[in-house]
C-alpha cells in the first residue's frame, strides 16, 4: 500500500474544528476516491498538532486523490492550521494485531537512512523489531513507512489506550535501539498522539 501523510500545527484552541471537518467532509471525499483503503486522524491537543494518514492501493490512486484533496485541504483545516506539510510513503511493513480504538495512542518514530539501505531497514524491522513489538500489551497495529528516494521513513505504533502506550515506552526504546543499530538508521523525531480514528483495510 501507499500512504499520504498530512502534518498540521496550529492554535490548540481551534483544533476541534479541524477534527470535525476531517471526520465528516474529509472522510467523505476520501471514500469517494478509487483505490482508497482507509485513513487515520491523530492529535496532540495540548501543543496543537494534527497528523493524518490515508492509505491507497497504488501510487496512481494516491496521486489522483491528492488532486482533489489539495483543493479542499485548506478549507477543511481552517481556522486551525498554521503550517501544513504533506508527504508520500510506501508501506514496507503493515501488521494489524487488533482494532485501534478512539482515544488510543499513536507513537511515531521518524527515521533517516541511506536510500540504498531501504530494503535493509524493512527487513530489519520485519525480522527483529516487529517480534518485540508484538509482545507489547495493548498493541493494535505496527507499520513501517518508507520514502525510498529520500531515505526517510516513519514507524507507526498504535495502542488501544493511552495507558498501554505509556507502559510500552521502555520496551519500545530497547527495540528501537536494536533496530537502528542493525539497519544503520538515524532517529530524527519521536512523537505521541491521541487516536481520533484509525481505519485501514489492506485487502
Amino acid at each position: 500500500m501507499f500512504v499520504r501523510t498530512v502534518y498540521v500545527t496550529g492554535d490548540p484552541t481551534k483544533i476541534d474544528t479541524a477534527i470535525r471537518a476531517l471526520n465528516t467532509e474529509g472522510r467523505d471525499l476520501l471514500e469517494e476516491r478509487p483505490g482508497y483503503r482507509g485513513a487515520g486522524v491523530f492529535v496532540d491537543r495540548e501543543l496543537g498538532k494534527l497528523f493524518s494518514a490515508s492509505w491507497w492501493t497504488s501510487k496512481e490512486a494516491r496521486h489522483n486523490s491528492d488532486e482533489v484533496m489539495r483543493e479542499r485541504r485548506g478549507a477543511l483545516l481552517e481556522p486551525f492550521a498554521g503550517t501544513v506539510a504533506v508527504e508520500n510513503y510506501e508501506a514496507a511493513v503493515f501488521h494489524a494485531q487488533q482494532m485501534p480504538r478512539t482515544s488510543g495512542g499513536l507513537r511515531i518514530t521518524r527515521l533517516e537512512f541511506e536510500p540504498e539501505d531501504t530494503e535493509l531497514v524493512a527487513d530489519t524491522f520485519q525480522a527483529s523489531v516487529l517480534p518485540r513489538l508484538e509482545t507489547l500489551h495493548g498493541l493494535a497495529r505496527a507499520s513501517l513507512l518508507v520514502d525510498r528516494d529520500r531515505g526517510r521513513g516513519m514507524v507507526h505504533i498504535l495502542f488501544v489506550d493511552h495507558e498501554s502506550m505509556a507502559a510500552s515506552r521502555s520496551a519500545q526504546a530497547m527495540a528501537r535501539h536494536e533496530g537502528t543499530a542493525k539497519a544503520h538508521v538515524t532517529v530524527i523525531g519521536l512523537e505521541e498522539f491521541e487516536v481520533v480514528h484509525a481505519d485501514v483495510h489492506p485487502d
